[in-house]
C-alpha cells in the first residue's frame, strides 16, 4: 500500500459507528491499521464491533455516546484519551431520516432530526476538534448525503440537515486548517442497506435512482471504505472543506440515454 495511506499508529473514533455506514467505515478503518473506537447508544452493538475491531489485531475500546448529549461525547474522548493518549481521526456517521409530506411534518420531528443530523455533529465536532487543535493534527470525516446537494422528495427535514452539514463541514475547514486539521464530508450516493432495503429495492423510488445512476446499480457499503480511509491519512494533508461525492455519477447525471 502506498505509505501515507497506511493508518498505522492513528487512533480513530467512529460515532454512530454501531450499525450500516459506520459499522462499515469502523471495520475498514482498523482493517487500514489503525485503532478504531466506534461509539453508538446501544452497548451490546458497541461491544459486538469491538470485538470485531480486536479480533483484526487492532486496539478499541467499549464506549457508548449519544450525540444529544454532550456530557457522553466528553466521556468518549476521555476515555480515548486515557487508554490512547490521543485521537487522530473522527468520523461522523449518526443520523436518522422521517419519510412525511412536509406540510404534515411535526415540528418535533424536525427538531429531532436536525439534533442528531446537524447539531449532533457540531457538538461532537466541537469537543474533539479542541483536542485535535491543541495536538496541531487532526482528520475529521462528515457523512453528508445526496440530500446535501439535490431535493430528495417527503424527506426535507433530513435534507435540509444533511445540506447544512455539509455548509458546516465548509466552515469548520477553513476555520481549522491553520491548526493542522482537515475536515472533509463523504456524500454517500444510494446504499442497498436494511434501513434503505423497503424504499429502494423494487420501489418506483429505486427505479428512478438507477435510471439516474450511470452505474445502473446500488453501491455497496464496502465501497465506501477506500474513500475514507483516502480522507483520513496523510495522502489527504492538503484536502480540506471538501465533500467527496460516492454515487455512481449520480449527481454527474442529466440525461442518460
Amino acid at each position: 500500500m502506498y505509505k501515507q495511506l497506511q493508518l498505522d499508529g492513528k487512533v480513530a473514533v467512529v460515532v454512530g459507528g454501531s450499525s450500516g455506514i459506520g459499522r462499515t467505515i469502523a471495520l475498514g478503518l482498523a482493517q487500514g491499521g489503525a485503532d478504531v473506537v466506534s461509539s453508538a447508544r446501544r452497548m451490546d452493538l458497541v461491544e459486538t464491533l469491538a470485538d470485531e475491531i480486536e479480533a483484526l489485531g487492532r486496539r478499541s475500546l467499549r464506549v457508548t455516546c449519544d450525540v444529544g448529549n454532550r456530557d457522553s461525547l466528553q466521556r468518549l474522548l476521555t476515555s480515548c484519551l486515557d487508554a490512547f493518549g490521543k485521537v487522530d481521526i473522527l468520523v461522523n456517521a449518526a443520523g436518522t431520516n422521517q419519510r412525511a409530506p412536509s406540510v404534515d411534518f411535526p415540528e418535533a420531528d424536525w427538531n429531532r432530526i436536525m439534533d442528531t443530523n446537524l447539531t449532533g455533529i457540531f457538538r461532537t465536532c466541537q469537543i474533539f476538534g479542541r483536542h485535535m487543535i491543541d495536538r496541531r493534527y487532526g482528520r475529521i470525516i462528515n457523512i453528508a448525503s445526496m440530500g446535501s446537494f439535490v431535493a430528495l422528495y417527503e424527506v426535507a427535514a433530513y435534507s435540509a440537515s444533511k445540506a447544512g452539514l455539509a455548509s458546516l463541514t465548509k466552515s469548520l475547514a477553513i476555520e481549522w486548517a491553520r491548526y493542522g486539521v482537515c475536515v472533509n464530508a463523504i456524500a454517500p450516493g444510494y446504499f442497498q442497506t436494511p434501513l434503505t432495503e423497503k424504499l429502494l429495492v423494487g420501489t418506483g423510488r429505486g427505479q428512478e435512482v438507477l435510471i439516474r445512476t450511470p452505474m445502473k446499480r446500488f453501491g455497496e457499503l464496502a465501497e465506501l471504505v477506500g474513500p475514507t480511509i483516502f480522507l483520513a491519512s496523510d495522502a489527504a494533508v492538503f484536502v480540506t472543506g471538501t465533500i467527496l461525492a460516492v454515487d455512481g455519477g449520480f449527481l454527474a447525471s442529466g440525461v442518460n440515454q
